[in-house]
C-alpha cells in the first residue's frame, strides 16, 4: 500500500519548495495530495506562480494520510480560521505518531501547534518566532522522532528525501537519491 502525504498550500507559499517536495516524493511512488487552504484550487505562490492544487482543504479526510508536509512562505498570510484548522491537523497527526514535516518558514506553524519539543531547523532568523524546541543551524535537515524540518529552498530535495527515508526506508531513499544525482 502506498504512503500518502498531505501538502496544504496557503497563498504566498514557496513554489520551489512545493515543487521539489511533491516531485521528489512522487518519484518514490508516494501519493501526494495538495490542498489549497482557500476556497479556490488555484493558489498564487510568493513569486507569482499560480499552482492548481489537487483539492481544497475542506474536502480532505486527514485520517487517510501518513504525513503532512508544509512548504515555507505564506503562512502569515493565511486565513485565520484555516490556519487554526491546519494547526489542529498538525496536532492530531503528531499525536497519532504520523510524520509532521516543515521547511523554511513553515516550522513556525509547528511551533504554533506546540509540537516542536525537539531539535529543529528553519530559515535563518525565523527561529526567533519559535518559542519551543532547540534550534540548530548545523545541518540542512533535522529528523527528530516524527518531525522533519529543513532550512529553505535549496534544501527542499534533501528534505523530501528524508521524508522518503522515514516513510519507505533506506533502500527507496537511496534509489531516489541516486537517480536525482544527489551526493
Amino acid at each position: 500500500m502506498s504512503k500518502k502525504v498531505f501538502i496544504p498550500l496557503p497563498e504566498g507559499f514557496e513554489e520551489i519548495e512545493f515543487i521539489s517536495i511533491i516531485d521528489t516524493l512522487r518519484r518514490a511512488d508516494i501519493t501526494v495530495i495538495s490542498a489549497s487552504i482557500t476556497d479556490d484550487e488555484y493558489v498564487k505562490g510568493g513569486h507569482d506562480i499560480i499552482i492548481k492544487a489537487d483539492t481544497t482543504f475542506d474536502k480532505v479526510d486527514i485520517n487517510e494520510f501518513d504525513a503532512i508536509s508544509l512548504p515555507g512562505g505564506g503562512w502569515h498570510l493565511a486565513n485565520p480560521e484555516n490556519s487554526k484548522n491546519i494547526i489542529n491537523v498538525i496536532k492530531k497527526m503528531y499525536a497519532d505518531k504520523k510524520l509532521v514535516s516543515a521547511v523554511c518558514a513553515a516550522p513556525i506553524v509547528l511551533g504554533e501547534a506546540q509540537v516542536l519539543h525537539c531539535k529543529y531547523t528553519c530559515y535563518p532568523s525565523y527561529e526567533k518566532y519559535i518559542t519551543t524546541g532547540e534550534y540548530t543551524d548545523e545541518t540542512d535537515v533535522v529528523v527528530s522522532g516524527n518531525i522533519i524540518t529543513s532550512r529553505g529552498p535549496a534544501t527542499s530535495i534533501l528534505f523530501a528525501l528524508e521524508i522518503i527515508k522515514y516513510l519507505l526506508g533506506e533502500n527507496k531513499y537511496t534509489e531516489v537519491k541516486d537517480k536525482l544525482l544527489v551526493k
